[in-house]
């Protein structure tokens, strides 16, 4: 917290050293999108796919301060200047609409959806090495009465993103988790236990700093796991996710 305190109060020298873009003019900047081919593309783009969402506005930050290039779909480009300034492509557009999500997608080497109903809009996975999708799927099965009814719509894009990420080609990670909560991160523990998102919480804080140490632990082929608030220290995120690794493939 206190190094994004320092990237959004430091001034233009702090804020270029966190890997602030320089600005361009937009004709500079369409003639390089229009003069770029895509197989020729410097991929080094993260696509947070929802900057509008809490939680993706806190992994937003998080990968400001890892100075990573990022982009993200918003529904008010002037909010999101206001809020992240040049550190960040805000795009406006229907997810829904092929030409905008090709656009999207350009330079995206991995993408980070904190919600569910982006992934099934998606048909080229071209350049893409890693998604993650961070789910609550285990806990709208659960959901009986009229909290089904009500998640209705929630459970069936979480399925089809679970499905698309599976499907895809890409490496992924589906985090799967339980009731997120508006307290602290870096407060509490884990636990990874199979079955704990149904029963458990977690820190929306912790959810989106998982999201992001996720990023450059790359699976194999696929990773998908609970976590959830509690007992468990964890002090190596790069040991942890090798742990959950091994575990999958067993």
């Amino acid at each position: 917290m206190d190094q994004i305190l320092d990237y959004i109060e430091g001034g233009p020298k702090l804020r270029k050293w966190y890997g602030a873009p320089d600005l361009r003019s937009k004709d500079e900047s369409a003639s390089e999108e229009e003069d770029t081919p895509e197989e020729e593309e410097n991929r080094d783009v993260v696509l947070v796919t929802d900057g509008d969402n809490e939680i993706g506005q806190m992994v937003i930050l998080s990968l400001i301060v890892k100075r990573v290039r990022v982009k993200t779909l918003v529904k008010d480009k002037r909010v999101a200047m206001e809020a992240f300034g040049t550190y960040v492509e805000a795009m406006v557009g229907d997810a829904k609409d092929k030409t905008f999500l090709k656009k999207a997608l350009r330079g995206v080497r991995a993408l980070i959806c904190p919600n569910e109903g982006f992934l099934c809009n998606i048909e080229s996975w071209t350049g893409v090495e890693h998604v993650i999708l961070l789910s609550q799927l285990p806990l709208y099965r659960d959901r009986t009465g009229i909290q089904a009814a009500i998640n209705s719509n929630a459970k069936k894009q979480a399925e089809q993103d679970e499905s698309v990420a599976k499907a895809c080609g890409v490496p992924y990670t589906i985090i799967r988790t339980g009731v997120l909560k508006n307290t602290p991160g870096g407060k509490q523990g884990f636990s990874f236990e199979e079955g704990s998102a149904v029963k458990g919480t977690l820190s929306k804080e912790d959810a989106a700093f998982i999201c992001v140490e996720a990023l450059d632990n790359v699976p194999q082929k696929g990773l998908i796991f609970e976590v959830v608030n509690g007992t468990e220290n964890v002090s190596s995120w790069q040991n942890r996710f090798a742990t959950l690794m091994n575990k999958s493939q067993e």
